[in-house]
């Protein structure tokens, strides 16, 4: 068994479908309570596409409040994590399949099938961010839902990575620094959708928290990732004091929108 499969899978005996939020920075666990607060649980069997899903951990999280979610990533390894940590979960209705999601809009057999789309942290990535957004449209049903985070213009930069130069062609790393709330709901309506909502995630703390832990590479990551675990609990709180008193820019940007039905 491949290393960084083990590892994944030995994280998700421990710590169930809480392995693939807080296995790394907190980035991600934000992300997935910003998604979460927009995102009921149901028994109604909603279809949920994951576009970007990485290790999986969104669309198993996603199946575990009642969703059909289906996570696409372009990465074999990526979905090998992802279809292991679901079936030690028990997430039965999470399922992976592999596509670039540069071209989603080939696949056929996802038109006006889903209830809802996430896409977090991927159209940064992407140059024709419209294509991809106007893709996810042809993915939804009418009435159907878009919830999509990214990089946030106006943040202070974690580390000098996201300062730039940024890539101009697709090489894995951001092709843009991020994006303004006007920016966004372009993209956003361009494609079709109804605007319902721009919010933002990741806060002071929880910034300085990831900063702490990209200065130990490799196998320090983990110490570090191990030693400051007790701290992690508090840190949406303080974020969310800390932001009361003080108006630190929210490293994401996050938007929701809505496909109209038709009549």
């Amino acid at each position: 068994m491949p290393k960084r499969l083990s590892t994944r899978i030995w994280l998700t005996k421990l710590l169930g479908s809480w392995a693939g939020l807080i296995q790394g920075d907190t980035l991600t666990w934000d992300r997935w309570r910003w998604l979460a607060d927009r995102l009921p649980a149901t028994r109604n069997g909603e279809r949920l596409l994951d576009v970007g899903c990485g290790t999986g951990a969104f669309t198993i999280c996603a199946a575990l409040r009642g969703y059909e979610a289906l996570g696409l990533t372009w990465d074999e390894g990526d979905s090998e994590v992802a279809i292991a940590r679901s079936m030690i979960i028990g997430a039965k209705g999470a399922t992976f399949s592999i596509c670039d999601v540069r071209e989603l809009e080939k696949r056929i057999e996802f038109r006006s099938q889903f209830e809802v789309a996430i896409c977090c942290e991927n159209i940064e990535h992407i140059l024709d961010d419209f294509r991809l957004v106007r893709a996810i449209y042809m993915t939804l049903k009418p009435g159907g839902r878009l919830l999509l985070t990214t990089p946030n213009y106006l943040n202070r930069p974690i580390s000098a990575y996201d300062m730039g130069p940024f890539q101009k062609s697709e090489e894995g790393w951001h092709v843009r620094r991020g994006y303004t709330p006007t920016m966004l709901r372009e993209v956003v309506t361009r494609a079709g959708f109804v605007v319902e909502e721009i919010s933002y995630c990741s806060g002071f703390f929880s910034q300085k928290f990831t900063y702490f832990l990209r200065l130990f590479p490799g196998r320090l990551y983990y110490f570090a990732w191990i030693l400051t675990a007790c701290v992690r609990p508090i840190i949406p709180i303080a974020d969310h004091c800390f932001h009361l008193v003080i108006s630190y820019p929210k490293y994401s940007i996050g938007i929701t929108a809505y496909k109209e039905r038709s009549y």
